[in-house]
């Protein structure tokens, strides 16, 4: 079997009144391929276009990759740094408030995409001169519906 293949994605989420009309952008990395994605909701949530943003990204890879996630979401980020998937999925999708996970149709695609493939979750401050999530911001409030 042949080595996995490594991509890079950053993503982000835009949303202009939360909730309110929003907006996510990816970047995916792969040798010297790069693609941009993005798309939009009329009415949606920030912590939504953050999810959406990841979702759709990994959904573009075929195979099963080595994946690195850039994000400024400590939404994305905290959930599977801290593992809170692991008790949602065992407590039926409730919380540690006892009340149903938000955004939780999402989360289950999310997970479904996460084991498919090895993906390792890295935070970016966000607004800070990264380039790429920059980029993924400019892409995110591009696609916000107006």
């Amino acid at each position: 079997m042949s080595e996995m293949r490594e991509v890079t994605i950053y993503t982000d989420g835009a949303c202009s009144g939360n909730p309110g009309p929003g907006g996510w952008g990816a970047v995916l990395m792969f040798g010297e391929h790069l693609k941009e994605l993005s798309g939009g909701e009329k009415l949606t949530t920030n912590n939504q276009m953050e999810l959406l943003g990841v979702i759709e990204a990994l959904k573009v890879l075929k195979y099963p990759c080595k994946v690195n996630v850039y994000s400024d979401s400590a939404y994305v980020i905290n959930c599977f740094k801290s593992r809170w998937y692991v008790n949602w999925e065992k407590n039926g999708w409730v919380n540690s408030k006892k009340e149903p996970v938000s955004n939780q149709e999402l989360w289950m695609e999310l997970l479904k995409l996460y084991r498919f493939h090895n993906v390792t979750w890295n935070k970016v401050k966000g607004h800070s001169g990264d380039k790429w999530n920059e980029r993924c911001d400019e892409l995110a409030r591009a696609a916000v519906p107006r």
